[in-house]
């Protein structure tokens, strides 16, 4: 059976029956659904290697989105995440266009941004002539005692770039930007130990005072970018979508909320796979803001039948090194997607964060974001009430019918319909707990 066939139906399987077409698929080995039924890591000695002062772990719940076609390849996703609604919108969704169009993505850039600071310059146009005269010999230095192991597989320091930033007190500030090609590492540490080696040959050159060495988490020399293109998009629902993402573009309280459903496509995989999905939220938050105004990362315009929707920002991200290779659930879901690059994860990251954002918005200009939410949340009401086994199928039903007649629920309905369960009445007529 072909992957579209296997994702058929994926929902209403159980865990056992998931396992066995993820195994068709290719997606997991039998080695790692042993792995999976048995919960996961156990081993506490490796937290201690992650972590300080560990105790233990916190375990998310980790599934797998379905239906989604990027650069015409199928890719099970797996996604840690423990909010409801996120996994069922995004396979949704992802079934709605590999139906009606394409999903296509791209890496705009190669290099990472490592910043040195010298607080207030004395001489910002000396500054200059000493980068201008020593820019390509301090590069070779850097890639030859630094980076060298970086450089072997195609990267390393680029560029060194410098600017002038106003400081608001009468004094100016120096802040050189070193450009680094991290390949298939995120880089963070590597890029900081460039900075900290320039610090001092810039300090010899010049007499300024370097006060501080760091990456950005702005990286806007390398943006991640995903596309959507899709046909027949019905005249209502197609100009419903885009005066949503003009709200999101106009509006920086709807902004908010916007890039954060596109952020509920990314961050799972992010956890899932062992990466800082907290250094690839600032980066985005700060992209978002750029033109001093905080704006949607997505763009979303409808004509003649076609909607065609961007994503587009910073989305750094490492397959190598660090938690991505140590932590064997990161491993696992790494192999599951055949991630072969750092390139490669962006994108698909890229690709879910505006799928995700597509399905958000279709719910908030059709049905409403109530509707679709709460009657996944019921599960979780359930168990809130304290239902046992037997209690749960039918308070679901219940609940269920009672969203259906006043358009929402609570955790009050719940316990009501729980009470009058116990009291042995029926269920039937909802309506009235």
């Amino acid at each position: 059976m072909e992957v579209e066939g296997l994702f058929k139906g994926f929902s209403k399987l159980n865990r056992d029956e998931r396992f066995q077409r993820l195994l068709e698929m290719g997606a997991l080995s039998k080695a790692d659904i042993d792995y999976l039924r048995a919960g996961g890591v156990h081993d506490l000695s490796l937290a201690d290697n992650f972590i300080e002062n560990s105790i233990g772990y916190f375990q998310l719940p980790l599934g797998v989105a379905t239906n989604f076609n990027i650069d015409g390849e199928d890719i099970v996703i797996p996604m840690a995440v423990e909010e409801t609604s996120i996994i069922a919108a995004a396979s949704k969704t992802a079934r709605w266009v590999r139906q009606a169009g394409k999903l296509t993505t791209e890496v705009v850039g190669d290099d990472i941004i490592g910043q040195i600071q010298i607080g207030k310059v004395k001489d910002f146009s000396s500054l200059e002539g000493i980068l201008s005269g020593h820019k390509k010999a301090w590069i070779d230095e850097l890639n030859e005692q630094v980076a060298a192991t970086m450089v072997k597989r195609g990267g390393g320091v680029t560029d060194i770039i410098l600017r002038k930033v106003e400081r608001g007190d009468g004094e100016t500030m120096a802040v050189f930007h070193v450009l680094f090609n991290p390949c298939d590492a995120m880089g963070a540490n590597l890029i900081n130990q460039v900075c900290e080696y320039l610090k001092n040959p810039i300090e010899e050159k010049s007499g300024e005072t370097v006060t501080m060495c760091i990456l950005s988490n702005l990286v806007d020399s390398k943006l991640t970018v995903a596309r959507i293109e899709m046909k027949d998009v019905d005249q209502e629902l197609g100009e419903k979508l885009q005066e949503a993402s003009i709200f999101a573009e106009s509006d920086p309280y709807r902004a908010a909320t916007n890039n954060k459903g596109v952020l509920n496509g990314i961050d799972p995989i992010l956890i899932a796979t062992g990466n800082d999905w907290r250094a690839v939220e600032s980066g985005i938050h700060a992209y978002a803001s750029r033109d001093g105004q905080y704006r949607s990362i997505t763009k979303w315009r409808y004509k003649e039948g076609t909607l065609t929707g961007e994503f587009r920002a910073p989305l750094i991200v490492g397959t190598v090194g660090g938690v991505t290779s140590l932590h064997p659930t990161a491993r696992l879901c790494l192999q599951m997607m055949g991630i072969k690059s750092a390139s490669q994860l962006s994108r698909i990251c890229a690709a879910v964060g505006l799928v995700q954002n597509l399905g958000a918005i279709r719910a908030l200009t059709t049905v409403g974001i109530i509707e679709g939410h709460m009657k996944l949340h019921i599960k979780n009401l359930t168990l809130g009430v304290g239902a046992n086994e037997k209690e749960s199928h039918l308070l679901q039903k219940a609940l269920e019918q009672l969203l259906a007649v006043k358009k929402r629920i609570s955790h009050t309905d719940a316990i009501q319909l729980l009470q009058k369960l116990r009291r042995g009445s029926s269920l039937q007529d909802s309506s009235a707990p």
